[in-house]
């Protein structure tokens, strides 16, 4: 049992390190190619569809229609409020509509009977109601420029190209240690992964958001999906298994707000998690039986199964204290040596990675605080999106929990639920708090870098879930009361509803 524990830490560990060394391919493969994106020069330009699927999204709704409003485009553009919400969303977009509309802008406010098929059933029901070969997409938190379809559409020229996806970029990654990081991730997915995706011929994804789609490419690949949580991947790869090219732009970009909340950054990566594994169960089989050159069958697995990487991270925080002891009662302390290879190779390669990305996109290494909330976080992160992951694996489709947003406001994001308690990563504090307090009394002094990390991980994670949690208790004991004080006038004679 001994053996058997140690080889499996080990299994574990090469299997993140072989994750790492597909970073360092990313990073090689991003500096040795090159994005040649020279705009054709339209003779005529297509028509478009700009779709704006939202649900209850009352801060930022005025914001995004708006901003679509103001989009530049020489031929005929048309507007689509994808409005699937049951609060105030409704009521605000639509008079922030028929104000757009005095103005002459043509825009439709699109609403469902249900949520059936979530984001997707929104897309594909505003795709039915328009006739454009063009379909723009922006998500409620997003803030497309003026120029954007200038920038996009031209590419469509080229009769192969099915989506063009650009870069986002943030609107608030100043605003905590949190959004700082999510900036940095989301930065070296940007200009790392998909600039290197794009520019050596391997598949990439449209990220929901902030692309273009072409009618007949989405037709073509069997339209929009709900079969899983991350219907843009989904649909992404079915159509290019089809046969159409997706091209990246990472000198276009579109402000978007970060989730400013670990409750609302943990939904939307939960979401991604499971999603993207839910993509690799339902489509990896076909696409590593298929004609497709091995290049792209390899990424298409990495890139599919990343994921998988939170899954053994919790596997490797639940087996590194007793595969350090076993060590020691054997007197293999010498293996030390390969964990600190093994370790290194998978940090060295999230940094450069991550700073690569920061690079690319015209800024400095990030400081030391945000350097080590880096790994911090995403060891963090590895309860909720392991489950994520197991999720993946085993089921189909399901529930899609929209990320709060606050709108540029000073106010908290307004939650549609309770943010869940982090019950595991609290257990996994204190379990690695009494194994450092162990550790550092018998002198076991090597060990305690590694444990250490996963120490501040959860104890990240608990603390902060646990405060936005009471926060969010006691906003709404306060609501309450408010509520409560207002069905009472000055007489004290309840107010019939």
């Amino acid at each position: 049992m001994d053996i058997a524990i140690i080889c499996f830490y080990y299994i574990v560990l090469l299997i993140l390190a072989v994750y790492g060394v597909h970073r360092f391919h990313l990073v090689r493969l991003v500096k040795l190619r090159k994005i040649i994106a020279e705009a054709p020069i339209p003779t005529a330009w297509p028509a478009v569809t700009v779709q704006l699927p939202v649900f209850n999204e009352p801060e930022v709704v005025e914001r995004l229609l708006e901003a679509a409003a103001a989009m530049q485009y020489p031929a005929e553009l048309d507007i689509q409020l994808l409005d699937d919400s049951t609060d105030a969303t409704t009521q605000i977009a639509a008079g922030k509509i028929e104000n757009l509309r005095r103005r002459g802008v043509r825009v439709s406010h699109l609403r469902r009977g249900d949520r059936t098929g979530f984001k997707a059933g929104a897309l594909a029901a505003g795709m039915e109601a328009s006739r454009a070969p063009l379909l723009a997409v922006f998500d409620s938190d997003f803030v497309p420029p003026a120029d954007f379809l200038l920038n996009v559409v031209p590419f469509f020229c080229r009769k192969e190209i099915g989506m063009v996806q650009v870069r986002w970029s943030h609107l608030n990654a100043a605003q905590s240690l949190l959004t700082s990081v999510q900036a940095v991730y989301l930065d070296a997915h940007f200009a790392v992964e998909s600039t290197a995706r794009s520019a050596s011929g391997r598949f990439l994804n449209f990220n929901g958001t902030a692309g273009v789609w072409r009618r007949e490419a989405i037709e073509g690949a069997g339209g929009w999906s709900a079969s899983t949580l991350t219907e843009d991947l989904d649909l992404s790869y079915r159509a290019q298994m089809a046969g159409w090219r997706f091209l990246f732009l990472p000198d276009v970009q579109v402000p978007a707000e970060l989730p400013a909340t670990l409750a609302g950054f943990h939904d939307q990566q939960h979401r991604w998690a499971k999603g993207s594994l839910q993509t690799a169960r339902k489509l990896l089989p076909s696409i590593l039986r298929s004609t497709l050159p091995t290049k792209v069958k390899t990424e298409a697995f990495f890139h599919l199964t990343s994921n998988m990487a939170y899954l053994l991270t919790l596997l490797l925080a639940l087996f590194i204290v007793p595969s350090l002891l076993i060590r020691q009662r054997l007197g293999l302390q010498w293996l030390i040596l390969f964990d600190l290879v093994l370790f290194a190779s998978s940090t060295l390669s999230i940094f450069a990675f991550y700073f690569e990305g920061q690079r690319r996109v015209g800024r400095s290494r990030p400081g030391w605080k945000t350097s080590i909330g880096l790994l911090v976080i995403g060891v963090g992160m590895s309860v909720r999106n392991a489950a994520a992951a197991v999720e993946g694996l085993v089921q189909r489709g399901g529930f899609f929990q929209r990320t709060p947003k606050q709108g540029g406001g000073s106010k908290a994001a307004h939650a549609d639920q309770s943010p869940r308690i982090p019950l595991g990563e609290t257990i996994l504090f204190g379990y690695f708090a009494v194994v450092v307090v162990i550790f550092a009394m018998t002198g076991q002094l090597m060990a305690l870098p590694f444990v250490l990390l996963f120490l501040a991980g959860y104890g990240y994670v608990a603390f902060r879930g646990i405060l936005e949690a009471w926060r969010f208790r006691l906003d709404a004991g306060q609501k309450a009361l408010f509520d409560n004080d207002l069905a009472y006038d000055f007489d004290g004679v309840r107010i019939a509803e």
